[in-house]
């Protein structure tokens, strides 16, 4: 009966999985044998050179043994056979480890399918990242949104009615009018600093001034704790790495202060082959935990959506150090 429309032919994948299958432990038993005899053909004749003296005098008298490199015929030279087993234990132990790198590395090979199972799990955390950076930017958009509506749309609401009634009042009574106008100055400049410090949050002036470096040593000079900043000679950089770096730094350094009880934080930056590794140490108390929606978790979103890596070492009793690393080449 043939399979119903739509649905694979039964047991045809499972066929072809358990002959991979076969194959790869027939491959790796191959391998694992040619190991084995490797390995055996030093370690026999040890064996039989160490115990010679204990059993060569018990075959018959024609016979001749030769576990070393020279026959045994009387006890002088049955003696000295196990100083030679020396010399075959120091050949495979010399030997032993490079057979099993090699053998581990054919099974390697076999058990991933020739890098395709390392494919699969690069695919799978670049598709974690994209997805975390999307979560990132609906966020952000959902912020940005939130502080334009609940602040600065308000006041330049504000603005348009008091305006309105300032063009009532001009004619009937222009001291009212003059004060008003006043207000309406006042809310037009608020609302514009809320402007102003909603695109600060989206790319800091200081950036654009003074570069990565010269923001970073900013983020020292206004920490309330003693903070060195080692930047070397920063290559040019995509703006929005920038971002990223400026405020990962920031977030640690919060951290570090806030809840690290730090009297000491060191920053390093560095270019080197197209990556940008950045570390922050602090001498705090240790002990940070990721959790979700915390300031650790919020720079590993930052840096991953780079595709960059983000490492955290944080010891109880400190010190805690925070290790990024991101692409930073055009």
């Amino acid at each position: 009966m043939p399979a119903p429309p739509g649905r694979p032919v039964p047991y045809r994948e499972d066929i072809r999985a358990v002959r991979r299958e076969l194959t790869r432990a027939a491959a790796d038993c191959l391998a694992g044998l040619l190991a084995a005899v490797f390995v055996l053909t030093p370690a026999l004749p040890a064996v039989a050179c160490a115990t010679t003296p204990l059993w060569w005098w018990l075959l018959p008298e024609d016979i001749v043994v030769s576990p070393a490199f020279f026959g045994v015929r009387d006890w002088t030279t049955a003696l000295l056979t196990p100083p030679v087993a020396v010399i075959h234990v120091a050949v495979l132990l010399r030997l032993a480890p490079y057979v099993a790198l090699l053998h581990a590395r054919v099974t390697l090979r076999l058990l991933t399918g020739g890098g395709t199972a390392g494919l699969a799990v690069r695919l799978a955390e670049v598709t974690t990242s994209r997805a975390e950076a999307l979560d990132a930017h609906a966020a952000e958009l959902r912020r940005i949104e939130r502080a334009l509506h609940d602040g600065t749309q308000n006041r330049l609401v504000s603005v348009r009615l008091h305006l309105g009634m300032v063009e009532r009042l001009l004619d009937g009574d222009p001291d009212q009018a003059r004060t008003l106008i006043r207000l309406a100055r006042s809310q037009a400049d608020e609302a514009l600093a809320e402007l102003r410090s909603i695109v600060r949050g989206m790319y800091p002036p200081v950036l654009a001034d003074r570069g990565l470096a010269g923001a970073i040593t900013s983020l020292t000079l206004r920490c309330p704790v003693p903070c060195v900043a080692e930047t070397d000679d920063l290559v040019r950089i995509p703006a929005a790495v920038e971002v990223a770096v400026y405020y990962s730094v920031a977030e640690a350094l919060t951290n570090a202060v806030k809840h690290g009880d730090a009297s000491q934080v060191r920053i390093s930056v560095r270019a080197e082959a197209g990556t940008l590794h950045v570390v922050v140490t602090d001498d705090g108390r240790g002990g940070a935990r990721e959790v979700a929606g915390g300031g650790l978790a919020g720079i590993r979103q930052r840096v991953a959506a780079f595709d960059g890596a983000t490492e955290v070492l944080s010891p109880s009793g400190g010190p805690t150090t925070i290790r990024m690393e991101l692409p930073c080449a055009y």
